[in-house]
């Protein structure tokens, strides 16, 4: 098995480094439901990486581009929920092109693959607004971090968030 993330009480420990991150406002939750502002305990996988050309440099070869249209469904009633759709879309999703720097280098990851009503969308490793911020449910880190990260986990790469944490 490669290399996997291991989220601690510190930070995110990978390849002999603890990253400072800032989980979901919620903590850790052991059953994630949309909405509930958590971090789901388990192993999730990097599956992409999404960037914002306009704003750096191509942060790995598999990295795909953010355009203006990208959206992330979170509306479980839709067909697209809990993957990446097109604006315009009459549904709830989320904006992936934001004017804040959030979501300008976004690692994606398996949670609720098989998008199950109501099990939760949208767990991304992304920037945070500042350190210690809590997120809706993702694992955000200082950009230098993330743009770290970009680098050394490629697909497939695991994610463990202990149950301990919960």
């Amino acid at each position: 098995m490669r290399d996997a993330m291991v989220l601690t009480p510190a930070g995110l420990r990978f390849q002999g480094r603890v990253l400072p991150c800032a989980i979901g406002r919620g903590g850790v939750v052991r059953v994630k439901r949309e909405g509930d502002m958590g971090t789901p305990a388990g192993t999730l996988r990097v599956t992409g990486l999404l960037w914002r050309p306009d704003r750096m440099a191509r942060p790995a070869l598999w990295a795909r581009p953010i355009g203006p249209r990208d959206l992330w469904c979170d509306d479980p009633a839709h067909p697209l929920y809990n993957r990446p759709a097109r604006a315009p879309l009459a549904a709830s999703a989320e904006r992936l092109r934001r004017a804040d720097p959030l979501y300008d280098l976004v690692l994606l990851t398996d949670w609720n693959a098989d998008a199950l009503p109501g099990r939760g969308s949208a767990i991304f490793l992304h920037r945070w607004r500042r350190p210690g911020h809590p997120t809706e449910g993702c694992i955000a880190f200082a950009p230098e971090d993330l743009r770290w990260l970009a680098r050394h986990a490629p697909p497939g790469t695991p994610i463990v968030v202990p149950e301990a944490l919960a």
